[in-house]
């Protein structure tokens, strides 16, 4: 008896396991293009530059456009998730890649790492590769 209780466990648990990883990418992908995005939080090497960012709204459309509003202005640009290693598809592996145009929207231009998901918010990071400094991004769900 305690054998069946202990394999009905394992097989719930690495079914359910195997559901989550197959969807990771899909979950952020259809939370992402759902409603607008502003940016709540960047970091630029340490230096915090959230305001160059006020009153930027994004829009992440299922085609890869990224369409950025402020004050009648529109400027458009690219987004993608990749996943920067085959052997695992865990979030930790997920690129979430902007290319933006402009300034101050081409500051963006990374492949960033995903380092927290939520419906509502999105925090990525990156290591520059120019001087090593670390960059931080917060999309936060309008």
């Amino acid at each position: 008896m305690k054998q069946i209780i202990i394999s009905t466990f394992l097989s719930v648990f690495l079914f359910s396991c195997k559901r989550e990883t197959n969807m990771t990418q899909t979950t952020v992908e259809n939370t992402v293009t759902s409603g607008s995005w502003s940016i709540s939080f960047y970091e630029d090497s340490g230096e915090n530059e959230t305001s160059d960012f006020q009153g930027w709204i994004f829009y992440f459309g299922e085609d890869g456009i990224l369409r950025c509003e402020k004050d009648g202005v529109t400027s458009n640009g690219t987004w993608s998730i990749s996943d920067s290693s085959s052997d695992d598809d865990s979030i930790d592996d997920l690129d979430f890649n902007i290319v933006l145009y402009g300034n101050p929207l081409s500051e963006l231009t990374d492949d960033w790492d995903i380092q927290n998901y939520e419906n509502k918010t999105i925090q990525l990071r990156d290591v520059s590769g120019g001087n090593g400094g670390i960059d931080i991004l917060t999309f936060t769900k309008n």
